[in-house]
């Protein structure tokens, strides 16, 4: 009966009476295939392109890559590769995955299965086949455990735990001191926010070098402006006119009149009294007794603007008075452009009362019988209130609110304050 050759490493498998004289020779042969298998090292080029590489098991005693126990596979791959072995035999490989290039390396049985290196792994592995298919030996395959006495102190490193691993269920009460903290190892994304309440901190415990800046210079500030963020915290802070007192006058000016008013920048809110002028009166009714003219509208505006402010103005005059029918004229209106207008009161007519100026939008209405605004006649009647508008004064004849012996109403006026005050 001729030779035959083992089913795993192919080792001539001789019978009794054949290879008379050569028997030392071929067993000398078998035992080189077998030290190959046990410590053999070899190495195979599987450079290119996607590809297949076939190792294959030679009979004793040739001597085959696949029957090496360590096997490092090299070249500069370009492409996904796989490297096989014969399927059948039961073998033990450590394999090592040498190439260069980013793709991946299987190692697989012909008609089996086997395991693959991704494109960055260029690790060992152990693998094994079991006849059928290659398996793995490795950490996920393994029983047992890794006990503290087999890590070194500071062994593993944070880059060795994925996001999250370590949750508070593998940590003892207590067990993370401050001695195991490297300085400023905590960052403000490791805090869940709202997690460090007052009860967490002792007394006094954060001081000006715990507190991120805010950029804000340390000074006095005089009526200042500030700016406060969600948390509190001051961002910015400036001297100016947030604040200040509404208590310096820019601007008067009685009727008739008109100008142009520009804001000083440093104000952000302007008071502004406007007053229409008074109606004019008739002072020879039918009936002997004086007819007045119409109050002049007055009211105050309460205007912010943090902006740079200039606009026309003009004021009204005092409607002129009439000694009979048809009956006197209307005062005139005052006006700030985009901030408010009042109206002039109505004149008198011959033989009825005069309806007063209105004050639309208004912060305030001013009473249209307020002192700074009244006036009184003499005429051969009783006395008479006269027409409103800015001024006060009696008047000793023949016409209601004639301010200076005319014979018209009193005028209106204007009168602005800026809050640069302090």
């Amino acid at each position: 009966m001729a030779s035959s050759y083992s089913t795993d490493l192919k080792i001539e498998l001789m019978v009794t009476g054949e290879n008379a004289g050569t028997w030392g020779e071929k067993t000398n042969d078998n035992l080189n295939v077998i030290q190959q298998a046990i410590a053999g090292y070899g190495e195979q080029n599987i450079a290119g392109s996607a590809q297949t590489t076939a190792l294959t098991i030679a009979n004793s005693p040739t001597l085959s890559v696949a029957r090496n126990i360590v096997i490092k596979l090299t070249g500069t791959i370009t492409g996904n590769q796989i490297v096989t072995v014969p399927s059948g035999i039961e073998k033990t490989w450590i394999v090592s995955n040498g190439t260069t290039g980013a793709f991946t390396v299987e190692f697989k049985t012909v008609s089996g299965t086997g395991t693959t290196w991704s494109t960055t792994d260029k690790g060992i592995k152990i693998l094994y086949s079991d006849g059928t298919n290659i398996n793995a030996v490795d950490i996920t395959t393994l029983s047992g455990t890794v006990a503290s006495a087999q890590i070194a102190d500071l062994a593993i490193t944070s880059g060795k735990l994925a996001s999250f691993a370590v949750t508070s269920a593998r940590l003892a009460s207590f067990a993370v001191t401050t001695a195991k903290l490297a300085t400023n190892a905590v960052t403000a994304i490791k805090i869940t926010q709202s997690t460090i309440t007052q009860s967490k901190l002792a007394a006094n415990s954060v001081g000006a070098n715990q507190l991120i800046s805010t950029g804000v210079t340390a000074a006095s500030y005089t009526a200042a402006s500030i700016t406060v963020d969600a948390d509190g915290r001051i961002t910015a802070a400036s001297s100016g006119s947030a604040g200040a007192g509404m208590a310096i006058p820019v601007l008067m000016a009685s009727g008739p009149a008109s100008g142009t008013y520009t804001k000083n920048n440093a104000a952000n809110r302007i008071g502004v009294y406007l007053y229409a002028g008074g109606g004019g009166s008739v002072i020879s009714p039918p009936d002997s007794n004086a007819r007045s003219g119409g109050f002049g509208g007055a009211g105050f505006y309460n205007f912010p603007t943090t902006t740079s402010f200039s606009q026309p103005y003009s004021v009204g005059a005092g409607g002129n008075s009439s000694p009979g029918n048809p009956g006197a004229t209307a005062g005139g209106n005052t006006t700030l452009a985009n901030v408010g207008t009042v109206n002039g009161g109505n004149g008198a007519p011959f033989n009825a009362a005069a309806n007063p100026g209105t004050q639309p939008g208004a912060s305030l209405t001013i009473p249209s019988n307020g002192g700074f605004r009244h006036g009184r006649v003499n005429v051969a009647g009783p006395n008479v209130v006269g027409a409103g508008g800015f001024g006060t004064g009696s008047q000793n004849f023949a016409s209601p609110c004639a301010p200076n012996g005319t014979t018209g109403a009193i005028e209106g006026a204007i009168i602005i304050y800026e809050n640069t005050g302090t």
